[in-house]
């Protein structure tokens, strides 16, 4: 997976957690849509990171291959 297709994944993940915030509702965070909207922003939060994770390894794995 290449460097664009990770920027793009990471953006379509911040695009879902903004879309979610505006699902939630904050009188009642835990009731009803809000708690699908609440695991929606959580998963793509994880999406998030494993992506940073995915490029921060291909970094290390391109250094140690240089030497």
């Amino acid at each position: 997976m290449n460097r664009i297709l990770s920027i793009i994944l990471i953006s379509l993940a911040v695009a879902l957690i903004a879309y979610n915030v505006t699902l939630i509702n904050f009188e009642n965070p835990m009731e009803g849509d809000s708690i699908i909207a609440i695991i929606g922003i959580v998963a793509s939060l994880s999406a998030i990171v494993l992506l940073l994770i995915f490029i921060a390894s291909k970094k290390i794995q391109k250094k140690v291959n240089e030497n």
